[in-house]
């Protein structure tokens, strides 16, 4: 059976400033969560658009920023090594794909206030380093397999 696990965390956290001198608004996304066809966004692995590793299920902004909550589903050599790689700690950050469509200059680069989100890819690097994965759960159980005495036991 291919691995597979449900990941949540924060996206994009408000008022906080990325490597690149961006920050994000509160309600930035709420326009672009309201208009997405069934509540769904694809999960990339560093923004490749070619081969999705799983989906969004939910999209959410709270006090603190974007949360999200999606699986990313194994059963490829790609997407099996990133379930692997996820439940290891060796990549836990979170980015976002979108377009702007507010913004306002500020000494130190930009307050985005509207954004057109189209994806979250999970990320070694995120450029706003508190944007990370914060809980993994399996999302099918390891299938019993029978130990040298014979008796039932999970791998």
């Amino acid at each position: 059976m291919s691995a597979s696990l449900r990941i949540s965390g924060y996206a994009s956290l408000f008022n906080q400033t990325d490597l690149s001198g961006d920050k994000v608004g509160r309600g930035a996304f709420s326009a672009s969560i309201l208009s997405l066809t069934e509540g769904r966004l694809p999960m990339l692995f560093g923004h490749e658009t070619a081969s999705p590793i799983g989906v969004w299920d939910r999209l959410a902004e709270d006090q603190n920023g974007l949360f999200v909550s999606g699986r990313l589903i194994g059963g490829t050599t790609q997407t099996d090594r990133m379930v692997k790689l996820v439940r290891e700690g060796a990549v836990s950050g979170l980015s976002i794909g979108y377009r702007v469509r507010r913004s306002v200059k500020t000494e130190a680069g930009r307050l985005l206030t509207e954004l057109d989100l189209w994806e979250v890819s999970v990320v070694a690097f995120p450029m706003l380093r508190s944007a990370r994965i914060i809980q993994i759960d399996d999302l099918f159980p390891s299938l019993p397999t029978l130990s040298e005495k014979g008796n039932m036991a999970y791998a």
